[in-house]
């Protein structure tokens, strides 16, 4: 049986993957909405809807980046977006259910991804990726102790 304190703390990890999973979910089929639309205008319309300076240097390279996306570029998008999303619902279902073999998939899963957010942060440092780089190496490293056993159950 696992303790109270372990099973919170797997329960707050599984929160984490499965909110990561439904933010790609929403990002695919976010991307899925654009097909065949004009981008560029749809993107500045959201941004102007959020209350955003359309004219602010980084909204202006947003809305360039978003206005040259080929249709092939939003499909592979979404279609990616909803890999990860499936790996993330994955992992977060099993660790909710407090599963061994869910500990095994997120320490393999998740260690895997860390050098891809290195890679990110090095290119587009941004504050939220350096948080969500330092959260899963932290994941990580408690799961690793706990399927070695050097955390008690």
């Amino acid at each position: 049986m696992k303790s109270p304190s372990h099973s919170t703390f797997l329960r707050l990890i599984a929160v984490f993957k499965l909110f990561k999973a439904a933010s790609l979910i929403i990002v695919a089929v976010g991307a899925l909405k654009l097909l065949h639309r004009d981008v560029g205008e749809t993107v500045e319309r959201w941004v102007k809807a959020s209350g955003l300076n359309p004219d602010g240097r980084f909204i202006t390279t947003a809305i360039e980046r978003a206005s040259s996306l080929s249709p092939e570029r939003i499909k592979a998008l979404s279609l990616g977006s909803m890999v990860y999303a499936a790996l993330f619902l994955t992992e977060g279902i099993g660790l909710w259910l407090l599963k061994r073999w869910a500990e095994w998939f997120t320490i393999i899963i998740t260690s895997s991804l860390v050098p891809v957010e290195i890679y990110e942060i090095h290119h587009h440092p941004t504050l939220l990726k350096f948080a969500v780089l330092v959260i899963n190496v932290v994941i990580v490293a408690y799961l690793v102790f706990r399927v070695r056993g050097k955390l008690g159950e």
